[in-house]
């Protein structure tokens, strides 16, 4: 499933017009990505929890080279299934 096929089920099923879903489905997903890049935790209860997870600085290698390389620090973004979200998956 992709983002259009969400919006024309969320329309579909609240009766909105597909631009109001989609409306309604970007300002969701913009409001949990501004939240987790300001280092906040974004929870919904029984689908999941998005936070924001450091990476300490480590070392690497270039694939293509072979030479050893410093990967910088970096805060990325992690999610976690909440309860009904992971019994829902398992019963399929």
């Amino acid at each position: 499933m992709n983002k259009q096929d969400l919006v024309m089920q969320v329309a579909d099923k609240v009766q909105l017009s597909q631009r109001k879903s989609d409306e309604v489905i970007s300002t969701i997903l913009d409001s949990i990505m501004k939240s987790v890049s300001k280092g906040s935790k974004v929870t919904l209860v029984g689908f999941g929890t998005f936070t924001p997870r450091k990476r300490r600085e480590r070392r690497g290698r270039n694939p293509k080279t072979g030479q050893e390389i410093t990967i910088p620090a970096s805060t990325v973004p992690a999610f976690s299934a909440g309860k009904q979200f992971k019994q829902t998956v398992h019963r399929k």
